[in-house]
């Protein structure tokens, strides 16, 4: 009989416990999948001295020392209601501390289904009293649902606790109840609407929604009373998709507990897509034939209509057409145009349709241009480039998009015809027009424009134009050739290769951009000079010496100026300006030296880079006729060279351009060395010019300018030893060795010149009855000497003028001239050769003068020239010039040959025996001539009774 009570209460729970009993006896039972138990607590059977413990039987929850989120789960066993019932139950919450202690949520599970969310919970202010709940579920048989009472702690202190759970078998007071939920079927992308009917009124305080498993809730959209009892709330789930495809069931939410209603099914159904585009079958300029190739789809069927659209690539215009067979024409289409064409499906149901399956995208093609360009015009004509304008046109002309307009042009050039095509890309203007470009100027041009696309084309009306006058060319660069002087540049210049009309004008501008003399101000150098066409060349002048000029020159047509080319060229630099000497007066003069003032010069075009002292020996010279110009030194010569070059001058002193800022004495001859210059004392019996020069050196140019500072005159006392060049110790010692020599051969050399003295004596008493018959013919000198000379000058002008047959003979000496120029090469002067020999120790009978402003002349005795003898009435200003060479006459030259030759003619005149003698040109007498030798010519003079030739020894100049 007890097992058969027991099988019976098993079978049928109500679901109401007091927990007076044992909780599962009621049928209720706890969660293996959460992590704490409910516990059944009885105060009456085992009181409870903590106060916030309610009294009685119940299931309680105490969450001290519980963590935060863990849950308690208690089950009530299945129900399975045929009829509206209430479920109706009452809780208790208390804490210590005063803080809530957990939530308790109510769950309703129908079918063993998932939990889902909660339709009661409690959370807020702690009740410290009993509270009652009901739960109005609207779920029948043959489903059946559990209630689960869950509990989540907070991590307080506290208590949670249920009891009396009663299953009514009446309606709830507070909480209405729904009827069934009908379940709904929407394609994709509609709203699904859900009606939830429920009994009573609708209260201010109520909330309603749709709930859904596992999907998103749908919010109230509207409530609609059918009658006193009876009110439908509406959901809308918008823009479905397969996601929201599931169960929903509605909630509502009052003041005495919450209300649910079954389950109902949303389906979602996906229009059918077809899965491939349409096939393409023919294509025409207006029309499409097309293969549906809809059979493969997704989506859900079943289709009940088929429909093509199509629509143009770019814009917005499409069309839409219903289709009865697999294949179709689309027709009245657009030339060249692509259409992008779709397959739509549709299945039963509002938005049924689906999506337009893939597109297939094709164009039609082009037709034949309607007409060729009109009213072709020209708008600009320029002397390179040419504009024209046409009427504007668009596809209906065309008929394509994919078209050329080419502007076709030919002219002459060199002769020949060339022809030339563009394309013009300023079709889509309201105003198109086209510039042809890079033409010549004067040319006629033949210009049509050419429409084509793939199906043809068409041509405008030709139209000749002529082009205009062009600036010409730039002047070529290498035809600027500019001739540089010191204060001039002579500039000239050819015509442009280009002319491009006629050349009217030439503007040459001009401006001075550095200079080698840092000091001078060029601000003022610049300027601009104009010149016909016809005149390419110009002499600029006023220009600073040393100076960088730079040249723009830019010829001019009708036009305009062409571009302009440059050029640089620099004027030679000028010998810097010494300060003026008033008086060649010294500050200070002894017998060996001579104080002077130096002043600084004045650079010109170059910055003076050294300063110079030279001291020239004076000679007697012939008075000139003219103003005297003097000119430089412009090679150094050591005082040490002097002598063996035969120079009349030497460099005394050198100074650094820095070291003469100002006006500064300086003592010439005070026997020091001044940069590798000794400065030796003067000689007393010697008379000297001083002169003091500056040189600049720039560019490759060295220019000199000098001025005579200070003159020295001759002593009446003997000469002293000329002083020995300074040296060290050493070769002090050996100086003294050196001195005491040439004082003995001094010495001996007195002794010999006082013996050829009186020998010359005797010679000149045999000589003085003839002098009265001597004359000097000194009228018929060379007229490039300006003036005429005494003593020895006079020597070399009567030699000069006194030519017996009528030829003009050049000296076999070397005339330095001074010159304010310096060539870079060493000058002649100072490198003898065949035609210029310096001093040798038989040179004393002609020696080196320097003339101050003389042009070159010829002088007497050159090399290799044919002499006569010396008539007797010139025999006079021959000995006047043996005198001048100190001590060498007739007698000393005739005691220096051998006592004769004792061979006769023939034998002597043999070359092999001419070496024989001392000089090679002295030869055995003939009684029946007198022949002057020479190296290529000998000269014949038969004696006769009329003779006026002095039969003596021949004088070679040649070798002296």
């Amino acid at each position: 009989h007890r097992v058969f009570c027991l099988f019976v209460s098993l079978l049928y729970f109500t679901g109401s416990c007091s927990f007076d009993e044992p909780f599962t006896s009621c049928g209720y039972s706890q969660s293996d999948d959460d992590d704490l138990n409910w516990d059944q607590v009885n105060t009456l059977v085992k009181p409870s001295s903590d106060p916030w413990m309610p009294s009685g039987s119940f299931m309680l929850v105490n969450t001290s020392g519980r963590f935060s989120g863990q849950r308690a789960h208690l089950l009530l066993p299945h129900l399975k209601e045929n009829d509206t019932h209430c479920i109706d139950f009452h809780y208790y919450v208390s804490s210590k501390s005063g803080s809530n202690p957990g939530v308790l949520n109510v769950y309703v599970k129908v079918n063993n289904g998932p939990l889902g969310s909660p339709i009661w919970n409690m959370s807020g202010a702690l009740t410290g009293t009993w509270n009652r709940a009901e739960l109005a579920i609207s779920t029948f048989w043959p489903n059946f649902y559990q209630v689960v009472f869950e509990v989540v702690t907070s991590g307080h202190q506290g208590y949670l606790v249920i009891d009396e759970v009663k299953v009514l078998g009446h309606p709830c007071a507070k909480t209405p109840h729904f009827l069934r939920l009908q379940s709904v079927e929407v394609n994709a992308g509609q709203f699904a609407t859900f009606q939830c009917t429920a009994n009573g009124r609708p209260t201010p305080g109520d909330r309603l929604w749709l709930q859904g498993i596992y999907v998103r809730d749908a919010p109230l959209k509207d409530i609609k009373v059918l009658n006193p009892r009876r009110y439908v709330a509406v959901f809308n789930v918008v823009n479905t998709t397969k996601q929201d495809a599931g169960n929903y069931r509605c909630m509502i939410r009052t003041e005495g507990g919450a209300g649910v209603s079954s389950y109902a099914e949303l389906i979602v159904k996906e229009p059918p897509v077809p899965i491939a585009p349409p096939q393409l079958s023919s294509v025409g300029a207006t029309y499409l034939w097309i293969q549906l190739n809809a059979n493969s789809i997704n989506g859900d069927g079943p289709i009940i209509q088929r429909e093509v659209e199509y629509r143009t690539s770019s814009g917005s215009w499409y069309d839409i057409q219903p289709v009865d067979f697999t294949s179709y024409k689309i027709g009245h289409l657009d030339p060249d145009t692509e259409y992008e064409i779709s397959v739509l499906l549709t299945r039963p149901g509002e938005g049924g349709t689906g999506s337009p399956g893939p597109a297939l995208k094709t164009r039609t093609k082009c037709a034949d241009p309607m007409r060729g360009p009109r009213k072709l015009e020209v708008v600009e004509i320029k002397s390179r480039q040419i504009t024209i304008r046409w009427e504007p046109f668009g596809y209906n002309v065309t008929r394509c998009h994919r078209y050329n307009l080419t502007v076709h042009y030919r002219y002459q050039a060199g002769g020949q015809e060339q022809v030339r095509e563009e394309v013009s890309w300023d079709t889509e203007s309201s105003h198109p027009q086209h510039t042809i470009t890079n033409l010549s100027p004067y040319t006629n041009v033949s210009v049509k424009l050419v429409l084509m696309n793939p199906e043809g084309r068409k041509e405008s009306q030709e139209l000749i134009v002529q082009t205009d006058e062009d600036v010409p060319s730039a002047v070529p660069l290498e035809s600027i050739q500019g001739s540089t002087f010191e204060e001039k540049i002579f500039l000239q210049w050819r015509e442009p290769a280009q002319t491009y009309g006629v050349i009217t004008l030439y503007e040459i501008t001009y401006k001075a951009v550095s200079s080698f003399d840092p000091e001078t101000d060029l601000s003022n150098q610049s300027g601009r000079v104009l010149k016909l066409g016809n005149e390419t060349h110009y002499l600029f002048f006023g220009l600073y010496p040393g100076t960088t000029y730079s040249f723009t020159i830019r010829a001019s047509t009708a036009k305009g100026f062409g571009p302009p080319i440059t050029n640089q060229f620099t004027t030679k630099i000028s010998a810097p300006s010494m300060p003026p000497y008033e008086l060649e007066t010294p500050l200070n003069q002894t017998d060996s030296t001579v104080t002077i003032l130096l002043k600084p010069a004045q650079s010109r075009g170059a910055p003076v880079s050294v300063y110079q002292i030279v001291v020239e020996e004076e000679r007697p010279r012939r008075t000139k006729k003219t103003t005297e110009i003097l000119k430089c030194y412009p090679v150094p010569i050591h005082f040490q060279n002097a002598s063996l070059l035969n120079s009349r001058y030497y460099f005394a002193a050198e100074f650094p351009a820095s070291s003469i800022q100002a006006a500064q004495p300086f003592t010439t001859g005070d026997n020091k060395t001044y940069s590798g210059f000794w400065n030796t004392p003067l000689l007393p019996h010697k008379s000297y010019s001083i002169y003091f020069q500056a040189a600049s050196r720039a560019n490759g140019e060295t220019k000199i300018d000098c001025v005579r500072v200070a003159t020295k005159g001759a002593a009446t006392r003997k000469p002293d030893p000329e002083p020995e060049k300074q040296t060290d110790h050493t070769v002090k010692i050996a100086g003294v060795i050196a001195g005491i020599l040439l004082f003995v051969i001094i010495f001996l050399g007195v002794v010999l010149v006082m013996k050829k003295r009186k020998l010359a004596k005797k010679r000149k008493e045999t000589l003085s009855s003839t002098r009265q018959e001597m004359t000097v013919m000194v009228n018929s000198m060379d007229k490039s000497y300006t003036e005429q000379g005494t003593n020895c000058d006079e020597a070399f002008s009567f030699m000069d003028t006194h030519n017996l047959n009528g030829r003009s003979v050049s000296s076999p000496s070397s005339f330095t001239m001074k010159t304010n120029t310096l060539s870079t090469t060493v000058p002649n002067t100072y490198y003898p050769d065949e035609t210029h020999t310096m001093a040798s120790d038989t040179s004393s009978l002609v020696q080196s003068h320097t003339y101050k402003k003389r042009e070159p002349v010829d002088v007497p005795y050159q090399t290799g020239q044919l002499h006569p003898a010396i008539r007797v009435a010139d025999l006079l200003q021959h000995i006047t010039q043996m005198k001048c060479a100190e001590g060498y006459g007739f007698k000393e030259e005739y005691e220096s040959f051998f006592e004769g030759q004792s061979a006769p003619w023939d034998s002597a005149k043999k070359d092999e025996n001419r070496m024989k003698n001392r000089y090679g040109n002295i030869i055995a007498l003939n009684p029946v001539q007198i022949t002057e030798p020479s190296p290529t010519k000998r000269t014949m003079v038969k004696p006769g009774g009329n003779s006026c030739f002095l039969l003596t020894c021949f004088i070679a100049l040649s070798e002296l």
